[in-house]
């Protein structure tokens, strides 16, 4: 378990478990109150273990990450992400909905993870499928 390789592979284990509900959650189209907070609460779930799977994999690559943040900024020097800029602001939307429930607010998430942050979290699992061989 100590093996940085393994860990970030069991990561990208645990990540695609939490990509899957997302993904189920993203199916709903026009979500109830409650679907809506299962979608944020499942987005918030994956984003976090994906930062965690690039600060995993990073680490195993000699780097040293100590936050979001900076596994972020890392991940896109590196060529992992793309869209380094979009994914600062999930992680500052991510640390918006977690403190509090509005439903303006809520309604405004969804509408970013759907067209925005979704896309990013699909395109990490795909950046991680080829790493992985799976």
């Amino acid at each position: 378990m100590n093996d940085p390789d393994i860990r970030w592979k069991q990561r990208f284990s645990q990540f695609e478990k939490a990509f899957a509900l997302l993904q189920s959650a993203m199916a709903i189209e026009h979500p109830s109150i409650v679907e809506r907070a299962g979608l944020i609460q499942f987005f918030e779930m994956t984003f976090e273990i994906g930062w965690k799977l690039l600060k995993d994999f990073l680490e195993a690559e000699g780097y040293v990450i100590n936050s979001p943040r900076a596994a972020i900024k890392q991940a896109f020097q590196s060529q992992l992400i793309t869209a380094g800029h979009e994914w600062i602001s999930a992680l500052d939307d991510r640390n918006l909905t977690t403190h509090t429930y509005n439903e303006e607010i809520a309604e405004l998430v969804e509408r970013k993870i759907r067209q925005d942050y979704y896309p990013l979290l699909l395109s990490l699992r795909q950046t991680f499928v080829q790493k992985t061989g799976v």
